[in-house]
């Protein structure tokens, strides 16, 4: 039921009304608006798009320093990452307009990234309308669709797409959320990912995630270790918490999986996260039809944090590898793809919850899909992060009320925190 008071309501509607034929001017169509507004609509031109990697927090830290291993058994080597491995090789977008409007947008892959966008992606934006925002999406996605339908590619594409609605938001005097659509709530509840579980109910916090970093090659002291730690907590918490885990594999076989599930049985996991190689979506669905819903039904069946674009969700859906697909919109291809992604998963009858949900950028799909009960929270580490993450309040993420995506970024702000200046 949507409890929006009716001159709210209204309010909001005539604005989206106004939105929407702002975009239909820039394609030739729609008449409702201004003289003024379509003409100011269809001149708004592209001047400048830049793109810096940033320092995100301590785990940016030591990022572009090469590794030292101490054998070719080294089990470090297993968890390198390198210097474009997503959340500590951040990218932030700045693309500013000829009417003084700036969107900010974040993505991921670091310098890496930011020479696709300097080499590639900026000649498409420059002098372009910025509200055509979805043909410039298909348009950067087609042609590097040849070398970059994964990774890298997409991680840059995300932060040019979600600073374009950034600017679409801004122009329209909307928040992102209201642009997708809006919806009938506010507010959504939190799911902690680690920290202090009992310090976070204190808060308010009713739904906990327990992380490790899982597969055959973890040592059985470390498996022992954890299976403790989340029957300890569903010890504490209570029945009725929400309890999840994610093991953050990059080699995790259906066969260790299937292990560890009945091992944490009794802990009755809301869901668990990250079981296997997201290459191995065959072994997913066979999750799914093990020990998911199609199964023994000991948990849901969650992944899709390193799957890109509608495409690759696509694949997860027509397969039944997923029943909760978790897209992180500053890497799976921006707030485009990401929209894309909550209508297949909507329409098959699963549930989206996307990947850091709390953050300013993953916020508006989660808020405004259906099926998404929780968004996931992390302590923001920085200052940087926490202009980018939005207002928390007694265990739920409060939808920002700003135009765009709502954060306190500036210039100033990335500039002070380019990575290279940090290291």
């Amino acid at each position: 039921m949507n409890n929006e008071p009716e001159h709210a309501s209204r309010r909001r509607f005539l604005r989206q009304a106004g939105w929407y034929a702002a975009l239909a001017a820039t394609a030739g169509a729609g008449t409702s608006l201004s003289g003024q507004l379509l003409a100011q609509s269809a001149r708004m031109r592209i001047r400048e798009v830049k793109a810096y990697p940033i320092y995100i927090s301590q785990r940016s830290d030591g990022l572009l320093e090469a590794p030292n291993f101490a054998s070719d058994d080294d089990p470090r080597r297993w968890q390198f990452g390198g210097p474009f491995e997503q959340l500590p090789s951040a990218i932030i977008a700045v693309i500013k307009t000829d009417q003084g409007i700036t969107g900010f947008g974040m993505g991921a892959g670091g310098s890496a990234a930011v020479e696709i966008i300097d080499g590639h992606l900026k000649h498409l934006l420059m002098d372009s309308n910025p509200l055509n925002v979805e043909q410039l999406w298909d348009q950067m996605y087609t042609s590097g669709v040849l070398y970059g339908r994964r990774g890298i590619f997409v991680m840059a594409l995300s932060a040019l797409d979600n600073a374009l609605w950034d600017i679409a938001g801004k122009h329209a005097g909307l928040p992102v959320h209201e642009l997708l659509g809006g919806a009938p709530r506010d507010r959504l509840a939190i799911y902690q990912t680690n920290g202090d579980f009992m310090q976070g109910r204190a808060a308010g916090i009713r739904n906990f995630k327990r992380t490790t970093i899982g597969g055959p090659r973890m040592p059985d002291e470390a498996r022992r270790a954890y299976i403790n730690s989340v029957l300890e907590a569903r010890d504490v918490l209570g029945p009725d918490v929400r309890l999840m885990t994610d093991c953050v594999s990059r080699d995790g076989t259906v066969d260790w999986a299937v292990a560890l599930a009945e091992a944490l049985r009794p802990a009755n996991l809301y869901f668990m996260e990250e079981l296997l190689s997201p290459d191995d979506v065959f072994g997913y669905a066979e999750l799914v039809n093990r020990i998911g819903g199609k199964g023994a039904g000991w948990t849901r069946i969650a992944c899709g944090e390193h799957e890109y674009t509608q495409h690759g969700f696509n694949v997860l859906v027509q397969l039944g590898a997923a029943e909760i697909l978790q897209p992180d919109i500053t890497w799976c291809g921006g707030t485009t793809a990401g929209r894309r992604i909550s209508q297949l998963v909507e329409a098959a009858g699963l549930e989206i919850i996307p990947h850091r949900g709390g953050s300013s950028w993953g916020f508006p799909i989660a808020l405004t899909s259906a099926s998404c009960s929780m968004a996931e929270s992390f302590p923001q580490g920085s200052e940087i992060l926490e202009a980018m993450s939005c207002r928390v309040e007694n265990g739920f993420v409060i939808a920002p009320t700003e135009p765009g995506f709502g954060t306190s970024l500036t210039e100033e702000m990335v500039l002070d925190y380019r990575l290279s200046l940090r290291q």
